[in-house]
């Protein structure tokens, strides 16, 4: 920090100051990979009750920034969501693979959105992940009814923009100007 000259006021630089370059490009990926873990700590059920937060997150980063995460980040994110999930293991990289498309579409074909429109498809996504989740754990042995996740389905559909908000202060932090005091 650069001093006056001739005194020995301290001047804080505030001009030119920019993010971490660390915490702007991790942030993102660090919270989706915690919204992965979250649902395990807090309820061990014998039906699915707390909504897939990972997948919330990701669409949340995903919609809010549409070119933060590359195109190829749910391949990586979706294995680390297997990992704890319990779902049949692929099932994650390969239903958040395909939701990164369909994102990356309808940011293509909708430019200007609304709360409303992103929150639809957020729904179509949540709704089609869980039902395909269930699905593809039927197809592995599990034969599950569709009613056991329908509580899981309207929790997840009702808390996402919470998830929206939440990611929403977490972008604000991530590009927040920190000085390094020396």
């Amino acid at each position: 920090m650069p001093l006056l000259s001739g005194n020995d006021t301290v001047v804080r630089q505030r001009i030119n100051r920019k993010p971490s370059r660390s915490i702007a490009t991790g942030l993102p990926w660090l919270t989706v990979m915690l919204g992965s873990l979250v649902p395990s700590w807090f309820l061990i059920a014998s039906a699915p009750v707390l909504p897939p937060l990972g997948f919330l997150m990701f669409i949340a980063w995903r919609q809010l920034r549409p070119g933060l995460l590359p195109m190829w980040a749910g391949l990586p994110l979706g294995l680390f969501d297997d990992l704890f999930s319990g779902s049949p293991f692929g099932t994650a990289v390969l239903l958040w693979s395909v939701s990164t498309i369909v994102l990356d579409n309808v940011e293509a074909r909708l430019p200007w959105r609304n709360f409303l429109t992103e929150w639809l498809v957020a729904i179509g996504l949540i709704v089609a992940y869980i039902v395909l989740c269930l699905g593809v754990s039927n197809i592995a042995g599990a034969s599950a009814p569709l009613r056991v996740i329908v509580p899981q389905v309207l929790i997840s559909v009702i808390s996402y923009p919470l998830v929206g908000r939440f990611v929403a202060l977490m972008d604000r932090i991530r590009l927040t100007p920190f000085v390094v005091m020396r």
